[in-house]
């Protein structure tokens, strides 16, 4: 153990996991970037160990998950009206998770987080030391505590916020939309790593030829039962494999799958996709039609240039630029006259992946929860997906499908909006199909409709739970246009 010059202080090596790590949440708040992007692309990460990297990946993803319980921690033991140079706080940030929600010792994780906040200011390693260790006295203990009752089931909402390291808000509006259990299943399910599954690519290869590139490339693919689809149990070298760039293996999630699943335009059908995003469902959406016998006809709308471009670069790849067309449209124009010609016909299934909290998605997206603030998952998003949904009903043909989904399990963003579409003039000639009748899930296989029908709500809602293990909360409805 080294001595700092002149202080007489006793200095402990900083880890090399830490010392990346911190690292890396500078640059996440620095570029306001995504953090598992950072971790894809960091040399420094993956020039670590496997058991450093997967520390320092852990940091970094819950430190960014939870900042704002951090904080209100941090900020309790100091001076009302402190500031905190932005990297002495990513410091106090990583060491304070490790004693609220990791299970490092607390003498190891107060001086750890003093040497990285020294490493960042000399001056403040003093309020550092005192900080964190009112932290480890204070607030681990009442974090412990409300993870062993909600463990327990004896639980307040209060305890759910601080165990899953949430807005106090987000977790009521849980709880209101899905009920406490959901909540609390919801609270546990942050504390591990999201399964991570793959589809292989129709257009390339079936998918006895995929799980063999799976299996050749170390990541362990196990069949999840839904087609060409496998739950990776080693997933750690899937980015270094290029199977993802050469767009041989699609990353989604189970319940994504099954949504592009309920959507699924017939084999020779037509489809307006809305809300491309970089054109996962897109591939899917195609997938699931070619594995029925023919490709689709599939004409894609996305409002952000840069996502466009990276559609159009994905299907280049994939080999699907021949089937699946990506336009650049504000979807609320979709019911104008003056939209490009491609899109001024009626198509026999409308699919709306609309622009939502991403709530359902907390595992996946650190950065969301406390991105998020209550007027806009309450008010203003459920306002804009009613005129997105709105608009693209009029791009359905007569005996077509409307499908609406989100990442969200909250009933503003869901169940409240297909309602007030349906009791919408545009919403007049469309009524709710059960999601298990959809179409694509026919040819899926029977674990697709198991867990289809295993989800869905007395109103014929696909409405996945997010399970410690398991795949995300999604929600899905499916409504058809009557015929005249």
């Amino acid at each position: 153990m080294a001595i700092a010059a002149g202080t007489g202080h006793s200095v402990a090596a900083i880890t090399p996991a830490r010392r990346v790590a911190v690292r890396l949440l500078r640059d996440q708040r620095v570029r306001d970037g995504r953090s598992r992007e950072l971790l894809r692309s960091s040399d420094a990460l993956s020039a670590l160990d496997e058991r450093d990297r997967a520390l320092a990946t852990r940091l970094v993803l819950g430190v960014v998950a939870s900042r704002g319980a951090l904080d209100a921690a941090i900020d309790s033991h100091l001076r009302p009206h402190s500031h905190l140079e932005p990297k002495v706080r990513d410091a106090l940030r990583l060491a304070s998770f490790e004693l609220m929600y990791l299970d490092t010792p607390p003498s190891a994780a107060v001086s750890q987080g003093v040497e990285l906040v020294r490493l960042a200011s000399r001056r403040a390693a003093a309020l550092a030391n005192a900080v964190l260790r009112r932290v480890a006295e204070r607030d681990a203990p009442s974090a412990a505590a409300a993870r062993a009752r909600v463990v327990a089931d004896d639980c307040s909402l209060e305890d759910l916020a601080l165990t899953a390291a949430l807005p106090i808000w987000l977790v009521r509006a849980l709880a209101a939309s899905r009920g406490e259990s959901f909540a609390r299943q919801l609270a546990l399910s942050l504390a591990d790593p999201a399964p991570v599954y793959v589809v292989g690519n129709a257009a390339r290869e079936d998918a006895t030829v995929t799980q063999a590139l799976l299996s050749a490339a170390g990541l362990g693919p196990l069949p999840t039962g839904l087609p060409a689809s496998f739950e990776l149990a080693h997933p750690s070298g899937l980015a270094r494999s290029d199977l993802v760039g050469g767009v041989r293996a699609v990353p989604a999630d189970l319940a994504s799958q099954l949504v592009a699943l309920i959507a699924a335009p017939a084999p020779g059908g037509s489809l307006l996709e809305v809300g491309q995003g970089r054109a996962t469902k897109t591939i899917l959406l195609q997938g699931a039609a070619l594995r029925g016998g023919a490709s689709a006809d599939i004409v894609s709308v996305e409002l952000e240039t840069g996502k466009l471009r990276l559609a159009r670069e994905r299907l280049a790849r994939a080999g699907l630029s021949d089937h699946c067309r990506s336009l650049s449209l504000d979807a609320r124009r979709l019911s104008d006259d003056d939209i490009p010609a491609e899109l001024r016909r009626a198509f026999g299934c409308v699919f709306v992946d609309a622009p939502c909290s991403g709530a359902g998605t907390l595992r996946r997206h650190p950065e969301i929860a406390w991105s998020l603030d209550s007027t806009a998952a309450l008010g203003t998003l459920p306002t804009l997906q009613l005129q997105i949904l709105s608009a693209a009903s009029s791009r359905v043909a007569l005996g077509g499908s409307l499908v609406y989904s989100t990442c969200s399990p909250l009933v503003s963003e869901d169940e409240s909006v297909v309602r007030a579409f349906l009791a919408s003039p545009a919403g007049q000639g469309f009524s709710v199909v059960p999601v298990a009748s959809a179409p694509g899930l026919s040819n899926a296989g029977a674990t697709a409709a198991r867990l289809v029908a295993e989800s869905m709500s007395a109103e014929g809602f696909f409405v996945a739970r997010q399970l410690p293990g398991s795949h995300d909360a999604h929600f899905c409805a499916r409504l058809v246009r009557k015929g005249e």
